[in-house]
């Protein structure tokens, strides 16, 4: 009869996000997951099999937390252009306080691209934002509105980064009323 798990897949799997989050994706071998689990190496190959199938197990638990926490900003936001704003700035605040953190980020992004169902899972958030966004913003027979919102979402995230000046949620909130205001719509309804 097998053991019983001291530690459940989700919880082991979120200890290992916030090391690949403080120290990056090479971090999570099994030494170091073991020490901060207290699980030994071989409990961790029983149950993942490789490093790599480890990181991807921990990257697709990421997406599941982040699609949990998208479809619960998408239901909190009104749908109005304010709204649409509200629901960018919202997800921003995970992008962390500084320009290294948001660096430290990118690796993960790269882990993403790397594996194909991590960028399957990339692509798909990015319909459900964009289509969000549409209904937001009424963009209807507008397309793409909110892809191109989406887009100058993460790219005045990269530029924040280049001159990290006030928090990150107000240099988004502002940046996306300017997007918004230039595009033809009311930033602030």
């Amino acid at each position: 009869m097998p053991r019983p798990r001291t530690l459940s897949d989700e919880q082991l799997l979120d200890m290992v996000l916030v090391l690949v989050h403080a120290e990056g994706p090479d971090a999570a071998s099994f030494g170091a997951v073991s020490k901060i689990s207290g699980l030994s190496g071989s409990t961790l190959v029983q149950r993942f099999g490789t490093k790599a199938a480890m990181l991807r197990a921990c990257l697709l638990r990421a997406w599941d937390r982040l699609d949990m926490e998208t479809a619960r900003l998408i239901q909190s936001v009104p749908t109005s252009s304010g709204g649409a704003i509200d629901l960018l700035v919202g997800l921003s605040k995970d992008y962390g306080d500084d320009a290294a953190s948001y660096a430290e980020g990118l690796l993960l992004l790269r882990e993403d691209l790397r594996d194909p169902a991590l960028r399957a899972r990339g692509a798909a958030w990015g319909r459900t934002l964009a289509e969000a966004l549409d209904q937001c913003l009424h963009a209807q027979g507008k397309k793409p509105l909110g892809r191109l919102m989406l887009s100058q979402w993460q790219g005045c995230l990269l530029w924040w980064c280049f001159e990290p000046q006030g928090s990150i949620e107000a240099y988004v909130r502002g940046e996306l009323k300017q997007f918004l205001e230039t595009s033809g719509q009311s930033g602030t309804t």
